[in-house]
């Protein structure tokens, strides 16, 4: 889940400027290839100050991970689409503000804990929970839309709100690999104008829960 990065962290306490620079430097350059050095540099902290607040750089991970959850987290709260009344159009909003904010270079854009899942689920598996604590997490908040909008067009369907929700995640984070695979936006962008027609399509008449090809 992207959110705008900040090229300065922000001058707080020496924590959350060791957070905020995990969310920019890491995005850019991956957790493995990011030293403590690297990290320190960038919040205009000492050494000292990281070990004070965490013990390991796989500490500093894990933290960074459910940061990233929760400043994501009013990021998308507040986000225009909320304020539409039909669930459908809810779900429509939020693919179009996912579009909106990709821009700009990769490591603007692209999600941190799904660029730090690729590099650790089978190393450091503290930070592979956190974050697929922080891609669930969101990926659950767009349930009750899907849930209402299937209610609200009679569709009983052998799939549920919560794999739909999942697999508009899968896609997203997806486009955020072509985006680095390709140094920029254009795939990421065409990914989820397919994502908007694969919805347009499923939502566009119910289909019977005992016979899947029913409406096609």
């Amino acid at each position: 889940m992207p959110r705008p990065a900040k090229h300065h962290p922000e001058r707080g306490d020496a924590r959350t400027r060791l957070l905020e620079a995990a969310r920019d430097v890491i995005r850019a350059k991956g957790f493995a290839a990011t030293s403590v050095d690297d990290l320190c540099k960038a919040a205009g902290v000492t050494k000292g100050a990281f070990f004070h607040h965490f013990e390991t750089k796989e500490a500093l991970g894990v933290a960074a991970a459910a940061y990233w959850a929760e400043t994501t987290s009013a990021f998308f709260a507040n986000a225009p689409y909320h304020r539409l009344d039909d669930p459908l159009d809810r779900l429509f909003g939020y693919v179009d503000f996912r579009k909106a904010i990709i821009d700009g270079d990769p490591a603007e854009f692209t999600c941190l804990v799904g660029t730090m899942t690729q590099e650790v689920y089978g190393s450091h598996p503290a930070i592979r929970d956190a974050c697929a604590a922080s891609i669930f997490g969101h990926a659950a908040t767009l349930e009750p839309d899907i849930a209402a909008a299937m209610a609200a067009r009679g569709i009983a369907a052998d799939w549920t709100p919560a794999s739909l929700a999942r697999h508009t995640q899968a896609v997203l984070q997806g486009a955020f690999i072509l985006a680095k695979a390709t140094g920029g936006r254009e795939d990421a962008l065409d990914s989820v104008d397919h994502l908007k027609r694969y919805l347009t399509l499923l939502f566009s008449q119910p289909r019977s829960k005992g016979n899947p090809h029913d409406g096609r």
